[in-house]
């Protein structure tokens, strides 16, 4: 699932419980413009405004679960993190295919998945430090990548070593 496949199955659920941006702003307690933006699908809201959300529109708590696992899905769009790591060609932009593999966890959380430090994992997140096979491979397995993402993250951190290792050569 999408953000904006998310957004338009947010929207019918506030249609379907007959309310308006206004009125379920009064049950969500967010604003209107806040909700309104939720089901945009520009952007994917956070997971408290999503409950907030499904909340007010009477949703039963039993069926968040199944929420939670849209919006996973939906907060690391496969599609995207391939094409992401099948560019990367820095470690600033193999920081940025990590970092929404591992969405929508928290480095600290990783950290206890792992055992790698979440300073580690915000150094790659943030493309300051190159990560060693065997930690990433750690990492990627952890966060439950698919086949694909596995061995585009591998190819990646190949294509970025290489070109670390011949600009050392030629300084």
């Amino acid at each position: 699932m999408n953000v904006e496949t998310f957004a338009d199955a947010l929207r019918r659920v506030r249609q379907q419980a007959g309310l308006t941006y206004r009125e379920l702003a009064d049950q969500a307690h967010y604003s209107h413009a806040h909700l309104v933006r939720a089901t945009s699908g520009r952007q994917l809201p956070t997971w408290p405004v999503t409950v907030a959300f499904l909340t007010g529109c009477r949703v039963p708590p039993e069926l968040l679960p199944v929420w939670r696992r849209h919006w996973e899905s939906a907060a690391r769009d496969a599609q995207d993190v391939v094409e992401l790591l099948r560019t990367a060609e820095t470690l600033a932009d193999l920081g940025t295919a990590l970092s929404a593999l591992a969405r929508p966890r928290s480095a600290r959380s990783l950290e206890r998945l792992t055992g790698i430090p979440r300073t580690t994992i915000q150094a790659w997140f943030q493309g300051t430090r190159l990560p060693g096979r065997d930690r990433l491979d750690l990492l990627v397995r952890a966060v439950g990548v698919t086949t694909t993402e596995r061995t585009e993250v591998a190819q990646a951190l190949d294509r970025i070593s290489a070109g670390r290792c011949r600009v050392g050569r030629a300084a």
